[in-house]
């Protein structure tokens, strides 16, 4: 038995998020998790909500509520929408914590010990109509790169460049839209990721089976121009973890917090402390995942996070841990994914543009969704969500191939010999070379899933899925069963089993309809087939079962031509 730590990248608190956000970090993670289980491996499944910097003090001001009271609300929120998707956290934490804040005033105050952490006068945009500094995501102005209009003082939106407030044109306050501003000298901490250059570069370059995706844009960031560049890690905000050394106040930083992007990561470790503390577990229960001292050096640990948070938890993050001297654990595997888009465009949370978590749950249950988006994860390209590529997807590799063939064997069991596994016949040729091609196919299944290669595990589940409806259509014990009724009971015997088999193949993409087919075969044995022809004696001759309910509606061109329409707008 393996120990397994999962994180996924903590989506921001400033609203629901969308299906490129889910299928980019948080679904990929829980299939792993949920696989990674079945296997008998120990799994510790780690998320959070981010909840500190500019956009949780914007959408709280936006919405008319203090800051930490939107906060909880919002966090409740995602956690209901996480429970719809079925996403099988062990915890979903809070980077508003009282288990971060301490963590990361401890990091902070290791790294000021080493060295790691210098004091820096630098220009800042203030605004005088709001009586602040306004940190980088409180500007907005125009992109000296493509000419966008809205882009942020962190990053430009529509071209992804990375800015400085100072290089926007026209800016404005995202507070008050206010111009009257002007440039003032304020003090900041930054972390000297530069020191950290050396030991972070042998150690990215000792990842040889990290993606291409992972590797090629943390080697961009070390050797690209200038190389790595030390990173400010503090803020003039109100919202935030408050700057102190550990338990001791920081002269000169009095008011300000630490940057998100350095707390935020912190938050993969305080949530599993959270974890320890909600389930009355000592500091140890915790500790063991996370600290090689005691335990973790047997620990498996895998981050899953779309492309645009590589640099932070390939260089920024793991500068934190190890410039602590501490014995933290670092990550062994980063499985980062490209953009989905969608529909001819762009997925945009601050525009609302596209499908959100919510509303894909409120017109269809979770499985429709993670089976899409799984089956088509962003991994060596971005990918594009389209309601004719999902309605195609749905109604054929979910509705035709899988549900059909449960319907078809079930009912025509119920039909022919009642509602139990049929006795009588042995398995020829036919079931034998069905038992071998599953065992094929079911092995490459679990090299895929091991592998951490999501498309081409679902294309083989698919497959696995297919070898049922093939062996139903060419053994046909519909036909046989007017000549040869032990001959029909045999193949229907097995095509029973097979149902159960694929109840629990299925259960890291589509839990529910896992569940349904294992209730509907009156079955709790989710024994993973390691031994196929075995596995197929599970449910032996009189076991009874019930003809599940259709498992699949397909979805008609009138529903996709009305979802196509409802989505095509700006949500408000």
């Amino acid at each position: 038995m393996a120990r397994i730590l999962i994180t996924s990248a903590i989506p921001y608190i400033n609203g629901i998020k969308h299906l490129g956000n889910l299928v980019g970090s948080q679904l990929p993670a829980d299939l792993y998790a949920r696989y990674m289980r079945q296997r008998g491996n120990e799994v510790m499944f780690i998320c959070a909500t981010d909840e500190h910097g500019t956009p949780a003090e914007l959408a709280a001001a936006k919405a008319g509520k203090p800051v930490d009271e939107f906060c909880a609300e919002m966090h409740a929120v995602q956690k209901e929408i996480a429970d719809g998707f079925r996403l099988s956290f062990d915890h979903f934490g809070r980077s508003s914590s009282p288990q971060n804040r301490k963590l990361t005033q401890h990091f902070a105050g290791r790294l000021a010990d080493a060295g790691l952490i210098e004091e820096v006068s630098e220009r800042q945009v203030y605004s005088n109509a709001d009586g602040r500094f306004l940190p980088d995501r409180y500007i907005e102005g125009t992109c000296p790169n493509c000419g966008y209009d809205s882009a942020r003082g962190d990053q430009c939106e529509n071209c992804t460049k990375q800015l400085d407030p100072t290089d926007l044109i026209n800016p404005r306050s995202a507070i008050s839209g206010s111009t009257d501003l002007e440039v003032r000298e304020t003090k900041h901490l930054y972390l000297r990721q530069s020191k950290l250059k050396d030991t972070l570069d042998a150690w990215i370059s000792s990842k040889t089976d990290w993606p291409i995706l992972t590797t090629s844009i943390a080697k961009k960031w070390l050797h690209d121009g200038d190389g790595l560049r030390d990173r400010g890690i503090t803020r003039d905000l109100h919202w935030g973890v408050p700057v102190k050394k550990g338990e001791e106040d920081w002269p000169g930083m009095e008011g300000k917090v630490f940057y998100v992007w350095f707390d935020a990561p912190i938050e993969y470790i305080a949530g599993t402390a959270e974890w320890a503390d909600a389930n009355g577990l000592p500091a140890e229960a915790w500790q063991r995942w996370w600290r090689t001292d005691k335990g973790a050096e047997d620990v498996r640990y895998v981050q899953f996070m779309g492309k645009d948070n590589v640099p932070f938890h390939t260089l920024s993050f793991p500068a934190t841990i190890i410039g602590s001297g501490e014995p933290w654990k670092l990550v062994d595997y980063i499985k980062s994914f490209n953009y989905l888009n969608y529909d001819g465009g762009q997925f945009s949370t601050s525009k609302g543009r596209g499908v959100f978590m919510d509303q894909a749950l409120s017109i269809l249950p979770a499985d429709y969704w993670r089976w899409w988006l799984l089956s088509h994860a962003p991994e060596s390209s971005d990918s594009e969500f389209t309601w004719e590529n999902f309605q195609m997807s749905v109604n054929k590799d979910l509705a035709d191939v899988l549900g059909n063939f449960v319907s078809r064997i079930t009912k025509f069991c119920r039909s022919k010999f009642g509602e139990e596994v049929p006795q009588g016949g042995t398995y020829g040729p036919r079931e034998e070379q069905l038992i071998a091609d599953l065992a094929t196919r079911i092995r490459a299944y679990e090299g895929f899933m091991e592998a951490l290669e999501v498309r081409k595990s679902a294309n083989e589940l698919r497959a696995i899925w297919a070898l049922g409806n093939e062996y139903l259509q060419e053994a046909a014990p519909w036909t046989a069963f007017k000549t040869d009724v032990d001959a029909a009971a045999a193949m229907t015997r097995l095509s029973l089993n097979l149902i159960r088999v694929y109840g629990v193949l299925s259960a890291p993409f589509i839990p529910d309809a896992a569940s349904a087919m294992l209730a509907g075969m009156h079955t709790e044995d989710r024994t993973w087939p390691d031994d196929v022809a075995t596995a197929l004696t599970a449910l032996p001759a009189g076991h009874a079962f019930t003809v599940p309910e259709v498992l699949f509606n397909k979805i008609t061109d009138e529903e996709r031509e009305d979802w196509q329409q409802r989505f095509s707008g700006v949500r408000t």
